[in-house]
């Protein structure tokens, strides 16, 4: 199957040839044929399978025939980066006619507002911003015909539901609704049914499966061998582009001021950043001048970067879906990718949660110099499922 038999218009199918796009992805041969017919999808695949191409090209192919002017699409981003990201492929799909814009906090005004002015087909929002303008007048949503919620498990992780739930009044009932993320919970389902007419549901991977272009291992460390275990393997093994996530803003500035004081090219993102200062260090990760950038989970759904070698969760997260968030940043693009997971004692119940969302068992690997000290720990834990409390001293 080729683009051409999704039903595509040859302006769309030409797009695809020059962004050497030659076969659809799953997702894409399973939502786009409906999208163009207009149901109400709810999509799930894995992180890196194509799901922003799954919707845009029928979008833009609607609009066109159409012929619509002003805003009629409405794209609901978790993060700035994400919301970038998805301008950017709305862009290069997009003939000259179709505008797109995005609207994320953490910039100035003032772009933002000459390029609502210019009343675009295509916005694409993180939800606070929205309202913001929404509250300003500057944005009307009354002829919303499209509504996109793009990664809405990480919105809902983030906080956003009453946000969502505000903007979903202000739009029109009679619209297309598509809801498309990486995983799915049951608390998702039910407010996507609330807000959608009778919605298919596609799925081309279990929930919460990584890619399997992914090879994943996770060593064994004592907390305070963590970041000597990093420089080693920094230093000892071959990585072309890695990306370091922490659990905290406060642990990603350390981790990156360390690298730094190693002599490894590195930068930091994470919510304390400025815009401005986000997009500097994926600019300089994604041409190279830098090897190594440091995260924190705000990064796990807009960094869209196919040549990133390897993932080292410096920090198990606490969530498991963020897990396969996190590693899926690499093995993109049919490409291979290995995901490192530093993981200590007290972290390896979250690790077995881990392992029971995907169904997939992650290798430990001891290394003498950094988990030897914590082996007879470990085995009392892989047979009991406790681990030993530190004894108190009586004063």
């Amino acid at each position: 199957m080729n683009f051409k038999d999704l039903g595509l218009q040859p302006f769309l199918l030409g797009r695809c040839e020059s962004l050497g796009f030659t076969e659809p992805t799953p997702i894409q041969k399973q939502a786009i044929p409906i999208l163009l017919k207009g149901g109400d999808i709810i999509g799930t695949a894995e992180t890196g399978t194509g799901k922003t191409a799954a919707f845009l090209l029928p979008i833009l192919q609607k609009i066109d025939i159409a012929q619509t002017k002003g805003t009629t699409v409405l794209v609901l981003s978790p993060t700035r980066e994400l919301a970038n990201q998805t301008d950017v492929a709305c862009r290069e799909f997009a003939p000259k006619h179709i505008r797109c814009t995005s609207i994320i906090g953490g910039t100035g005004y003032k772009a933002q507002m000459d390029a609502l002015r210019r009343r675009p087909n295509i916005l694409i929002a993180t939800p606070g911003r929205l309202i913001d303008y929404v509250e300003q007048g500057v944005v009307d949503l009354s002829k919303i015909t499209t509504l996109v919620l793009d990664e809405a498990d990480r919105m809902l992780d983030m906080g956003f539901l009453p946000s969502i739930k505000r903007i979903v009044k202000l739009i029109p009932t009679k619209r297309q609704t598509l809801l498309f993320s990486a995983t799915m919970s049951d608390e998702i389902d039910r407010i996507a049914v609330s807000m959608m007419n009778d919605p298919e549901y596609i799925s081309v991977s279990r929930r919460g499966t990584a890619a399997a272009t992914i090879e994943q291992k996770a060593y064994p460390v004592a907390a305070h061998s963590k970041i000597p275990l990093l420089l080693d393997l920094l230093k000892t093994e071959d990585f072309e582009r890695v990306l370091v996530f922490t659990r905290t803003k406060r642990g990603a500035d350390r981790v990156a001021n360390i690298l730094d004081k190693w002599d490894h090219k590195s930068n930091r993102i994470h919510g304390d950043r400025s815009q401005s200062q986000r997009e500097a260090a994926l600019r300089s990760f994604k041409t190279g001048k830098t090897n190594v950038l440091v995260a924190t989970d705000v990064a796990a759904r807009g960094i869209d970067i196919d040549a990133v070698s390897h993932v080292i969760n410096y920090d198990v997260p606490e969530a498991p879906e963020d897990y396969v968030h996190r590693i899926g940043r690499t093995g993109r693009a049919g490409n291979t990718g290995q995901a490192i997971t530093l993981l200590t004692l007290a972290e390896e119940s979250n690790m077995r949660a881990i392992e029971k969302l995907t169904g997939q068992p992650v290798e430990r690997v001891l290394l003498p110099d950094f988990g030897g000290q914590i082996i007879p720990q470990l085995k009392k834990f892989a047979q009991t499922g406790r681990l030993a409390r530190p004894s108190r001293r009586r004063r």
